[in-house]
């Protein structure tokens, strides 16, 4: 056979091939879209969770150390001498620092500021981006960060300061490692005075190379060891900050890549059942071919093509549609990340199209090179029917069992074809480990978004009269997304008294607290702080803890993760807290679940600001109430009681939140992705296995099987591998729920506790074994419906 002969029967081949078996086609092509999908959307997150930082940090010669030194321990001299420390390759200050509480006409207080005094934005580290107006230029004049939003102080506005001060907004600015939170010139802080100033100043550091945590923390301590004891009040590095810029992408990235692997996997398998079974139901054309002339390596070639073609649509449609779900992920890092311009990388689409393609061909060699192998006269002489006596015995122990006929005989028909059932078993056990992650990883959202905020779980919550606090100024009015605390103007109080005494004498309380929100500020902490602070039941506000224990009276501390990795502050450790004329020190006792604020938030007892001054008191009361009771009856009662407390009694309401949503959402739909490709991975080989049985399906109808009765049967044929499988794929998805999880809070900047992660009980765990037989049956519905309708003459003349 000539070339040119030879390539135009291997395409005609391969045509044929494709077009008379639909369904493998189809089921290769939604198995590769769906890995591709997966693998385009995983492989863009990964890459926009560290390249932007990365490119913006060296673009504006980022600080690796943005350290705070006490101005009464050492001189300017002292800390400019710093600059020239082993390993400093660049430094910039000192700048004297303040930190200021301002307000405006239009919105009343802003959360408070960490100004830095610098002459420029220029200089060797940390290169300031002026993204509107200008650089102060006058002592009265400040530069606001970027990401403030333009509502609440437009340039050319005034700041009011306490004492009668104003400043006038010029300019705002961006810092990629976030060292202060506005800037005005050194001479303009000098001044501030009484206003808010701290006597505090700033060096910036850049050192050789690109430090990892256990160099920084080295260089940390050598400044420590550089300065006068005491000096150093804290240093934040930028991995903090490139930490906190990533951790809302990078949240997703652990769960798609553990849909991607299993897709990966899916895919192989389906494709692997595919060729596998279009060789073993064609040994007598492949017999017939090899007779007029084709060579065993055509016909590899010819069933590799075969999977590729319909893989190759696959994979487009899986990269397109892989975009279009990348691209709303990527808007939330542009918005993290304060850039624009983020796209799905063409190398990451490209790479994954040939790892995909390439999986395919290798998922489809095997089952080739057992076709090219067969010799010719045993592939005509065999055709496609079962080997001799294969299944027999698995035949006469299933006939025993006290089942109906037509039960036992499909319960026995897998072991007719044991590779082809391996094929099946596999893919009903990634289905069902792929519903048990998805299952699991929604359990553990929903655990984690009702820890995130335990005043959600109170049914009621009584309320200034009138409105709040959160109603004076837009959300997330500062760069630190401060709480109601400092940005109010003016709202009402309580009667904390009477409220108390309405609340206890009101029929069905079981507990209440009250709550507030400070915006304080840290020793060694750039930026303000947000303080929750607890009055009354402080048992019933706890928050989730990781280690230690909940706060029991004043002059404790609970903290999540992120506070303590930003400060190095471990459980047992005393910080100070500054909140308007009182500094405090409180004793770390607990770690706590806390995502608010990005971790930078303390808990505390109110009781341990009692000097402070606190014009609005307790911003709100959490109720909770005995069981039976009617929420609606006692907010009614209640409200009669608070008449005259300036107060408003009203049912709780909490919400998942948007990141918690997104994952619930992507888990659905990848997962329904994945057990549909086991569903047609069940399918294609029911379709095999009934085309390949349609004489004996012929036979059983004469001797007077009903339509029902074929179905039963074609249904037993997958229930015993379905169930097999759905056992078998249980433990994988629990393993691998197990690994992700931790990932995930890693990259949310926490650590899990041990029920956010143990959510699988026997209530759980039993339908999610049945679900195996459930995918299994599904898949089979199709096939066995064709079964009950084929007509016995036409079945009996099919050979």
């Amino acid at each position: 056979m000539s070339a040119g002969s030879s390539l135009g029967a291997l395409g005609r081949v391969v045509r044929s091939g494709v077009g008379r078996r639909r369904v493998q086609t189809l089921v290769v092509a939604l198995a590769t879209l769906m890995s591709v999908a997966s693998a385009v959307v995983a492989g863009s997150l990964v890459v926009a969770s560290s390249a932007p930082f990365d490119h913006a940090f060296a673009r504006g010669h980022g600080a690796h150390l943005t350290a705070q030194i006490d101005a009464g321990k050492a001189t300017a001299a002292q800390a400019a001498a710093t600059a020239h420390l082993p390993g400093v390759a660049a430094a910039a200050g000192p700048f004297p620092v303040a930190v200021v509480a301002p307000a405006t006409a239009r919105v009343g207080p802003l959360p408070r500021l960490t100004v830095a005094g610098r002459p420029s934005p220029g200089g060797p580290v940390d290169r300031l981006e002026v993204t509107a107006g200008r650089w102060a230029s006058a002592a009265n004049e400040i530069v606001l960060p970027a990401d403030l939003p333009p509502e609440v102080a437009q340039l050319g506005s005034t700041l009011a300061l306490p004492g009668g001060r104003t400043l006038t907004v010029v300019g705002r600015a961006h810092s990629v490692t976030g060292s202060a939170d506005a800037w005005m010139t050194p001479a303009g802080v000098a001044a501030l005075g009484k206003a808010g100033t701290s006597a505090t100043t700033q060096m910036l550091y850049r050192f050789s190379g690109s430090p990892g945590k256990s160099a920084l923390t080295a260089d940390r301590a050598r400044l420590r060891t550089a300065l006068p004891p005491g000096a150093l009040l804290g240093g934040q590095t930028y991995l903090d900050v490139k930490q906190a810029a990533d951790r809302e992408a990078a949240t997703f990235v652990p769960f798609l890549m553990a849909f991607g692997a299993l897709g990966l996997a899916m895919a192989v398998i389906v494709v692997a059942g595919v060729v596998g079974g279009a060789v073993g139901a064609n040994l007598r054309r492949i017999g017939v071919l090899k007779a007029i002339g084709c060579t065993p390596a055509e016909i590899v070639r010819a069933y590799v093509a075969q999977a590729l073609v319909p893989a190759a649509a696959g994979t487009l449609l899986g990269v397109v549609l892989g975009n279009l779900v990348a691209y709303p992920l990527l808007g939330d890092v542009q918005r993290v990340y304060g850039t624009t311009g983020l796209a799905v990388a063409w190398w990451v689409d490209a790479t994954v199209a040939a790892g995909a393609l390439l999986v395919v061909a290798a998922a489809a060699l095997v089952p080739a090179l057992r076709a090219g192998r067969l010799r010719t006269v045993e592939a005509i002489a065999v055709g496609r029917a079962p080997g001799t006596g294969r299944g027999r015995r698995a035949h006469r122990l299933v006939g025993r069992l006290p089942l109906p006929r037509t039960v036992s005989l499909g319960l026995a028909t897998p072991f007719a074809r044991p590779v082809r059932s391996a094929s099946m078993l596999l893919a009903v056990a990634f289905g069902t480990a792929a519903a048990t992650f998805a299952i699991g990883l929604a359990v553990s959202l929903n655990t984690i978004g009702a820890a995130r905020d335990p005043d959600a779980a109170a049914a009621v919550t009584v309320m200034p009269a009138g409105p709040g606090p959160q109603d004076a100024a837009p959300q997330n009015a500062g760069p630190q997304n401060a709480g109601p605390r400092g940005s109010s103007a003016g709202p009402p109080t309580l009667d904390e008294s009477k409220v108390r005494a309405a609340i206890t004498a009101q029929p069905g309380t079981a507990s209440f607290y009250g709550v507030s929100d400070a915006q304080v500020t840290v020793a060694g902490v750039v930026g303000p702080v947000e303080a929750h602070l607890y009055r009354g039941d402080l048992r019933a506000g706890a928050y989730e803890i990781i280690a230690g224990r909940w706060i029991t009276g004043p002059g404790q501390a609970v903290v999540p993760t992120r506070f303590l990795e930003v400060t190095g502050h471990r459980i047992g450790d005393t910080i100070t807290v500054r909140d308007a004329n009182t500094t405090v020190r409180l004793r770390i006792v607990g770690e706590a679940f806390d995502l608010r604020n990005a971790g930078m938030r303390v808990h505390a007892a109110a009781a341990s600001f009692a000097g402070a001054k606190d014009p609005q008191g307790v911003d709100s009361y959490l109720i909770r109430l005995k069981p039976g009771v009617s929420v609606a009856s006692y907010v009614t009662g209640l409200n009669a009681a608070l008449r005259t407390a300036g107060a408003e009694a009203m049912p709780s309401s909490g919400g998942v939140g948007s990141v918690i949503a997104v994952l619930d959402s992507l888990a659905a739909l990848l997962t329904l992705m994945l057990v549909t490709v086991a569903g047609l991975g069940v399918l294609n080989a029911v379709v095999l296995d009934t085309r390949e049985r349609v004489h004996d399906l012929g036979v059983c109808k004469a001797i007077g099987m009903s339509p029902r009765q074929t179905v039963a049967m074609v249904l037993a044929s997958v229930a015993g591998l379905g169930a097999a499988g759905g056992l078998a794929g249980l433990p994988v998805g629990v393993a691998l729920h197990h690994l992700v999880m931790p990932l995930m809070g890693d990259a949310a900047g926490t650590r899990l506790t041990h029920h956010m992660v143990a959510v699988y009980g026997v209530p759980l765990l039993v339908p999610l074994a049945l679900g195996g037989i459930a995918i299994a049956v599904l898949g089979a519905l199709l096939p066995a419906g064709w079964a009950a309708k084929a007509r016995t003459a036409t079945a009996l003349r099919t050979e």
